[in-house]
C-alpha cells in the first residue's frame, strides 16, 4: 500500500536484481507536473492508465486523451491472469484487487461521449490563427473583427457567427482600415476559406454552445474517488491540428479560470496530454510563449500537466524543464537523432551510481521504467529503475455496449447532449441588412411617389399658378400619395384617360 499522500507506482530493483523499494508520487508535489516517455510498444499507455488509476483513487480528478481506444477499459473491472498476478508479487502489491474507475466518456464529435463544444471568443483569435494555419497578416485581420464584435456587441458562439462577422468587416473595409489599420479583402477571403476547411474537419461540432464547464472535468463520486475524463480522440487524431489546439485551449481556460490555491496538499484535477509533441510542432513563439506561461503558473491553480510522448526532444527545452515527474519507458539509440533522445532523457535525471541511466533506457523490457518523482522540498529523487504496478482496470478498451450504458448513465446525462442556437452575431448582422434593404425599399417607393405626384402635377395644372391649385390637382395628388405599387399606378392612368375625354 502506497504511503499517505501518496499514489503507487511500482518498485525499483535493487542490485541483487529484486523489486523491493516502492517508488511513490507524492501527491503535494503532483501538480509540479510530469512527463511521460518512451518509444512505440514500451508500455506508455498502460503507465498513464496505472496513473490515471491511482490519482482517481486518491480523490484526484483526470483528464486524459484516449488515441487509440484502449484507455476505455479503465471503466471497467480487470482481470487477474498469470501475468499480472506474477507482476504483482515481485512489486509486493498486497492486496492486488481488481476494480474499475468511475469515468465520463466525452467527444468533441458526440459519436463515442458527451459533446464538447466551446465558442469562438472563448478560443479566441491566437488559437483560431493557430487552428486555421493564418499567416501573421491574416492574423490582424482576425484580431480586428475580434475587437469590432466585441465593440457592437456581436457575440461569436459558432462557425456561421464568425463568417457573418468577416463578410462584415469585409463589407467596412475602408472604414475600419482607417480606424484599426489596412484591411485587406483578400486576406478575408483567405480566412474564410481556411473555415471552410475547419469546418469539414469537424469544426461545427467543436464550435457552439452549450459550451464545456471545465467544474464538469473536476468532478468526484459520493465515496470520493476522482472522475476520469476520457477524451476519444481516434477519429480527432485525423486533424492533429485540432487536436492539439483543442486541449491547449483547455488548459488555457483551466488556466483562466481556477482561483490561486498555492500548493494544495493533493492536485485539484491532473491533465494528460498524449501525443505532446503535437502541440509544439510548427507552433510560432507567440504560441509557445503562451504554451510556457500556462505550465509555468497553472501549478499554482492546482493543476497538474503530465505530457505523454515518445522522446523527450518532442518538448521544448524551456517546457521540459519545468516538468518535476519523470517516468521514462526503453527508446531505442540506433541513429544520431535517437541517441540524442537518449541523451536529453539520460541528462534529465538525478544519477543514480548503481548503473548507468543512458545504457538503462536502451535495456528497459515492457512495463519497466526508469522513475523520478519530487520529493521533500521538491528536490528530485535519484533515478530508480522500476517495474510498473499492474493495472486493477482492464487491459484493451470497452465494448461499444459498455460505452453507450456509461454514456447514458453519467453524472452529465443530458446536459451538453444538444446544441442550444441563440441570438448571436449571426443573427444580428443578418437582421441589421434586412432593416437596412427595407429602408432602402421604402426610400425608393417614396421617391418614385414622389416623382409622380410632380409629373401629375405638371400635366394637369400646366405648373404652378401662384400658390393655389386647382380641385383637379389636389385630388389627383392625393390619390397618387396613397399609391405605391404597380396596381395603383394602372387605375391613375385608368383615370388620368377619362379625364383627357
Amino acid at each position: 500500500m502506497p504511503a499517505e499522500g501518496s499514489i503507487f507506482l511500482g518498485a525499483s530493483r535493487k542490485p541483487d536484481n529484486s523489486y523491493q523499494q516502492p517508488e511513490e508520487l507524492a501527491l503535494k508535489y503532483a501538480n509540479r507536473h510530469g512527463l511521460v516517455t518512451g518509444a512505440t510498444g514500451t508500455g506508455k499507455t498502460v503507465s498513464l492508465q496505472v496513473m490515471a488509476e491511482a490519482f482517481s483513487a486518491a480523490g484526484v480528478p483526470v483528464f486524459c486523451a484516449d488515441i487509440k481506444g484502449d484507455l476505455s477499459g479503465i471503466a471497467a473491472i480487470g482481470e487477474k491472469n498469470d501475468f499480472s498476478v506474477k507482476r504483482a508479487e515481485e512489486i509486493h502489491l498486497d492486496p492486488y484487487d481488481m476494480h474499475a474507475t468511475p469515468v465520463i466518456f466525452w467527444d468533441i464529435f458526440g459519436e463515442q461521449g458527451h459533446p464538447i463544444r466551446a465558442t469562438i471568443s472563448e478560443m479566441g483569435p491566437l488559437l483560431l490563427a493557430r487552428l486555421m494555419n493564418l499567416t501573421d497578416a491574416q492574423e490582424g485581420v482576425l484580431n480586428i473583427a475580434f475587437r469590432v464584435a466585441d465593440e457592437e456587441g456581436l457575440l461569436l458562439l459558432d462557425m456561421k457567427d464568425l463568417q457573418s462577422l468577416l463578410t462584415h468587416v469585409a463589407e467596412r473595409a475602408p472604414e475600419l482600415s482607417i480606424q484599426y489599420g489596412n484591411i485587406n479583402k483578400a486576406s478575408v477571403g483567405a480566412i474564410q476559406r481556411s473555415l471552410l476547411v475547419l469546418e469539414q474537419q469537424g469544426g461545427t461540432f467543436f464550435f457552439g454552445e452549450p459550451a464545456l464547464s471545465i467544474s464538469d472535468l473536476m468532478r468526484t463520486t459520493t465515496d470520493g474517488r476522482g472522475l476520469v475524463s476520457v477524451l476519444a480522440a481516434d477519429k480527432l487524431m485525423m486533424n492533429p491540428r485540432l487536436y492539439s489546439t483543442f486541449l491547449l485551449w483547455l488548459m488555457s481556460e483551466l488556466f483562466e479560470q481556477l482561483p490561486e490555491v498555492g500548493d494544495p496538499e493533493k492536485p485539484r484535477l491532473v491533465f494528460f496530454f498524449d501525443e505532446a509533441h503535437l502541440l509544439f510542432d510548427e507552433a510560432p513563439k507567440a504560441l509557445l510563449d503562451r504554451i510556457q506561461q500556462v505550465v509555468r503558473l497553472i501549478r499554482s491553480k492546482g493543476v497538474g500537466v503530465y505530457f505523454v510522448t515518445q522522446n523527450p526532444l518532442d518538448v521544448p527545452e524551456v517546457v521540459l524543464a519545468q516538468l518535476g515527474n519523470r517516468v521514462q519507458h526503453a527508446l531505442r539509440a540506433y541513429t544520431p537523432r535517437e541517441t540524442a533522445a537518449v541523451k536529453t532523457a539520460a541528462d534529465t535525471f538525478r544519477p543514480n551510481p548503481d548503473f548507468d541511466t543512458f545504457k538503462a533506457i536502451t535495456l528497459l523490457s515492457t512495463g519497466e521504467t526508469l522513475v523520478s518523482t519530487l520529493q521533500a522540498k521538491g528536490i528530485p529523487s535519484m533515478v530508480q529503475r522500476t517495474l510498473m504496478r499492474p493495472p486493477a482496470s482492464r487491459i484493451g478498451p470497452l465494448t461499444a455496449d459498455e460505452r453507450a450504458k456509461l454514456i447514458a448513465t453519467s453524472p452529465v446525462s443530458g446536459q451538453y447532449d444538444r446544441a442550444i442556437d441563440r441570438e448571436s452575431a449571426f443573427e444580428i448582422l443578418q437582421k441589421r441588412a434586412q432593416e437596412k434593404v427595407a429602408t432602402v425599399e421604402q426610400q425608393q417607393a417614396e421617391q418614385d411617389s414622389g416623382s409622380w405626384t410632380d409629373y401629375l402635377s405638371s400635366t394637369l395644372g400646366g405648373g404652378k399658378r401662384g400658390s393655389r391649385q386647382t380641385v383637379a390637382e389636389t385630388a389627383v395628388k392625393s390619390v397618387v400619395r396613397t399609391v405605391s405599387n404597380s396596381l395603383g399606378r394602372a387605375i391613375v392612368r385608368g383615370i388620368l384617360g377619362g379625364f383627357k375625354r
